[in-house]
């Protein structure tokens, strides 16, 4: 079993203790079992989809619990029904599963659906408003003094930003 080293990187960044113990423990959850498999897509610059192979299933089977940065999906064995008959090969899979997701700040669950054996999980990053880049204006006063101010972000060029000629941005 291969182990990953992160020393290096802890000595020379600050605030990433959390991010190398995720790496950490993903490696060590994930080397065992692979059922159910599953996709992750990305589709746009804010939307995820994992889907999960989760075939003989029903909706009641399967709990989704979205919590701060993790998501958990649950599949419950369900008993069959005994119908008199004698089963000569197993081969369906008729087993519970965990499957965890890490998921990043402001990450939430948009959609589950389950169809033909697979459950789509739609996600959405919604970073709030506070969170955004804004452009800061320069604005020269009338002793000399420059004063910093935030303008909204309009997204159509550089409209508000600063400019090398102090005469430009005088009041």
């Amino acid at each position: 079993m291969s182990r990953l080293d992160f020393t290096p990187y802890r000595r020379s960044t600050v605030g990433f203790d959390r991010l190398f113990d995720m790496l950490e423990s993903q490696a060590r959850a994930n080397s065992g079992d692979n059922y159910p498999p599953f996709n992750i897509s990305k589709s746009g610059e804010d939307n995820y989809r994992i889907v999960l192979a989760v075939a003989g299933f029903r909706p009641q089977d399967i709990d989704i619990t979205a919590q701060a940065n993790l998501l958990t999906v649950q599949g419950k064995k369900r008993e069959d029904i005994d119908d008199g008959s004698e089963l000569l090969h197993v081969g369906i899979a008729n087993r519970g599963f965990e499957r965890r997701f890490e998921l990043a700040d402001y990450v939430r669950v948009a959609n589950a659906d389950l169809a033909d054996g697979l459950l789509v999980v739609d996600l959405v990053r919604e970073v709030p408003d506070a969170m955004k880049p804004k452009k800061i204006a320069v604005n020269a006063g009338s002793a000399g003094s420059a004063t910093l101010t935030a303008v909204p972000d309009s997204g159509a060029g550089d409209e508000g930003a600063a400019s090398d000629d102090p005469s430009a941005n005088a009041a």
